[in-house]
């Protein structure tokens, strides 16, 4: 990874080679959304809190420049759905490298998928998109969950997650979003086998933020190079707060007891 991708990856990641991606992109399927009604001014709060970069959509990274700041840009690039609809299909490719370059994005991100009845054509689409942005030197990140949001319950085992995240460094994406499979000893052999740095989803809405930082901590012991955490950032009430308490965990290997206290 030489020039650009070098410079854009480094907007994400930091020197320790990880990084806390803060999740924005909910708005785009389900509208209008409790902790986002005022977008800048949570951007705001996780700038402050230490944030790294952020996944966003277009319409966010367009009009709120300011508050985003030197913060990495992750553009959502697939959907063309909404909750409103009344019946849901897969989703497309909506944006290409060429959209994500005009807006100053530091990468892009979309679905993979493997597993789900939507999988001929999410991963196709993410071949394309990786395709492009190789002639443009645009990180990828894709979203490599088994089944998608189908059956997660069933789907989500951590064989099936190692599998999926396995496919999407096949196809050549720089870095994964991913599921933790729920304890060290299993998200490690998936870490070991899977050679492109992976990053764990945020999930729902704890019920307590020491479960979720509990999730976090045990994720980069076993070897995430970070986390992409939305709702339980956004949904918090001091943003801020929560974000520096991640933060902690992922750059200053905090324990969770020292991480709550960012929280007090």
């Amino acid at each position: 990874m030489i020039g650009l991708k070098t410079h854009r990856w480094n907007h994400i990641f930091r020197e320790d080679g990880k990084t806390l991606i803060v999740a924005m992109d909910h708005p785009a399927v389900f509208g209008m959304m409790e902790g986002l009604e005022r977008p800048g001014q949570v951007i705001r709060k996780i700038r402050a809190g230490g944030a790294d970069g952020m996944l966003t959509t277009y319409g966010v990274v367009t009009r709120f420049a300011k508050e985003i700041g030197a913060m990495g840009i992750l553009l959502r690039v697939d959907g063309g759905g909404s909750l409103l609809a009344q019946e849901r299909g897969p989703m497309q490719l909506i944006y290409d490298v060429y959209d994500a370059l005009r807006v100053g994005a530091d990468a892009v991100c979309c679905m993979g998928m493997p597993g789900s009845v939507y999988e001929s054509v999410t991963l196709p689409y993410l071949s394309d998109l990786i395709s492009q942005c190789a002639e443009w030197n645009v990180p990828v990140m894709a979203e490599m969950l088994p089944g998608g949001f189908e059956n997660p319950t069933e789907m989500w085992t951590p064989e099936n997650i190692g599998h999926a995240c396995r496919i999407g460094a096949e196809l050549g994406v720089d870095f994964i979003k991913t599921t933790y499979s729920g304890d060290v000893e299993s998200f490690r052999a998936i870490c070991e086998q899977v050679y492109v740095p992976l990053v764990v989803l945020g999930g729902g809405r704890s019920k307590a933020p020491r479960d979720l930082l509990n999730s976090i901590h045990e994720s980069m012991q076993a070897g995430a190079s970070g986390v992409a955490v939305g709702r339980n950032i956004w949904r918090y009430p001091e943003p801020d707060k929560m974000t520096a308490a991640i933060a902690a965990i992922i750059h200053e290997d905090a324990s969770v007891d020292a991480a709550l206290e960012y929280l007090k």
